[in-house]
């Protein structure tokens, strides 16, 4: 069975040799048939501290490297997203 991989944004590096990425799906109401967003953040193992919050970046499923991490980072994308502004 082929890994799955998922593409996001990170949302803190706090850690050593961990980051927290954020991924968003879009779901349907089954019911009214209405768009929503969903987003769920996985922890991802990386050995360089090269990753800053903001980053995209793909991860992959690997075997548990530790009690919540189960995905490791291989790639970082070249856009970056942007903040919205609130004012």
């Amino acid at each position: 069975m082929p890994k799955r991989k998922l593409t996001g944004k990170i949302v803190s590096n706090k850690m050593q040799k961990t980051v927290v990425v954020e991924v968003e799906s879009v779901k349907e109401d089954s019911l009214y048939k209405k768009q929503y967003k969903m987003h769920k953040n996985y922890k991802a193992h990386t050995e360089e501290g090269k990753y800053q919050i903001g980053d995209v970046v793909t991860i992959e499923e690997c075997p548990p490297i530790s009690k919540d991490k189960r995905w490791q980072v291989i790639e970082k994308n070249e856009e970056k997203v942007q903040e919205k502004d609130n004012k």
